[in-house]
């Protein structure tokens, strides 16, 4: 990858390892530098030997190339990416939902995914049973806290409280489904197999028990609003350079099997 970041401060997060650069240290625009915050979330943004990736990445590093602009990548849980990206200008979020919540918060970019979301289970949970929405509400249920899912299982779902756990990453929440901490969770059936994966889990160890169409997102790039205009044009326009490259056709076309 082109990307570049400061020695990281590494501490141990649930499974994963973070860096940081140093506090307040932001990259001004000025150096043909970007600072950049991300999770880990698969296969659109990974960290593996040091180096940011994935899908989604090779479409924000595009972009960036395109703009001449150098990323220094941040990688956290996601509420904290949102967070710093929601409270700083100039510091560009990849892969985002574009919720009315959020909509005058930001400066949108350009699209950089796209996911079908559904509720899964541990297919040897014969004891839950989901045919509808409502009975969803028996069960307990992980989502990443700060995520447009979290926000709908609460807001619109109507998920009780006692029976809502909120991580802070999808890949603690991954590893609470397979422990049996958890009942269901929300995932795209394109984004799991690094899951799978990291826990020796066949596709047939886990099964889709309902999908919901208003889940269906696409993602975004963005940055705060009260960013520099003269960066979100620049990001505007490379982003326009890319719109018909191989990578974001991939990234957008992930398909989604069927319910079983």
């Amino acid at each position: 990858m082109t990307g570049t970041w400061d020695p990281p401060r590494c501490r141990a997060w649930s499974l994963r390892l973070f860096f940081s650069v140093a506090f307040g240290c932001a990259i001004p625009v000025a150096a043909e530098n970007l600072r950049v915050v991300l999770e880990v979330s698969p296969p659109h943004q990974t960290y593996e030997n040091g180096k940011v990736a994935g899908l989604s990445t090779a479409v924000v590093e595009q972009m960036l190339q395109q703009a001449k602009l150098t990323p220094h990548y941040e990688v956290y849980p996601w509420a904290r990416a949102f967070r710093l990206a929601a409270s700083t200008p100039n510091v560009l979020i990849y892969n985002m939902a574009r919720t009315p919540e959020r909509e005058q918060q930001f400066e949108w970019i350009g699209k950089v995914g796209s996911y079908k979301f559904g509720f899964l289970k541990l297919a040897a949970r014969h004891d839950i049973q989901v045919q509808q929405l409502n009975d969803v509400q028996q069960y307990v249920v992980g989502a990443q806290r700060d995520d447009f899912s979290a926000e709908w299982l609460k807001n619109v779902a109507r998920q009780p409280a006692p029976q809502l756990q909120l991580q802070p990453d999808v890949v603690e929440t991954w590893r609470l489904l397979v422990k049996g901490k958890l009942d269901l969770m929300i995932d795209d059936p394109s984004a799991i197999d690094d899951m799978l994966n990291k826990h020796q889990l066949q596709p047939t160890d886990i099964k889709f028990v309902l999908f919901i169409p208003e889940l269906e997102q696409q993602t975004w790039i963005a940055l705060k609003k009260g960013s520099d205009p003269k960066l979100v044009q620049r990001l505007r326009d490379a982003y326009q350079q890319v719109e018909g490259s191989v990578e974001l056709k991939k990234v957008m076309e992930l398909g989604l099997p069927q319910v079983e």
